[in-house]
């Protein structure tokens, strides 16, 4: 298992992620109902989608706090980045929802977002620096 030694830009994104995840979580999660009607998108899975970032906020800022972590681990915020930005995309081109004008410049706007930090992630990871493993003896 490659470990890396995050960067200090790294963690700010992850930092950043955390933040945005939490700040979002809690808008949508609470605000879900008043949101639902200028949005077009339904109260349900606005709250939804608001209680699923909430434990991922979590995770991030933990991630955030660490100095050293596993390769894996950023591949993995990258790689669910870049699934909630397909997603996004996706649920305005299936035409599961009717959402307004408003509605449609949300999701593309938080999936552009999403898109900017994670970029940023990946700038971050691409500054850490792999972490020896430790030798063990024959």
């Amino acid at each position: 298992m490659s470990t890396i030694r995050s960067s200090r830009f790294l963690r700010n994104a992850l930092a950043l992620d955390a933040a945005a995840c939490a700040g979002m979580g809690l808008v949508l999660a609470g605000a879900a109902g008043a949101l639902a009607g200028p949005l077009g998108l339904p109260t349900g899975f606005l709250r939804g989608a608001g209680l699923v970032l909430l434990p991922c906020a979590a995770l991030l800022a933990w991630f955030a706090s660490r100095e050293t972590l596993p390769r894996w681990a950023i591949h993995l915020v990258v790689a669910v980045n870049l699934i909630w930005i397909a997603d996004s995309v996706l649920i305005l081109l299936a035409g599961w929802f009717a959402p307004s004008s408003l509605g449609i410049a949300f999701v593309l706007g938080q999936a552009l977002a999403v898109a900017v930090v994670t970029e940023l992630e990946v700038i971050g990871l691409k500054r850490s620096v792999e972490v020896p493993a430790p030798m063990i003896p024959a």
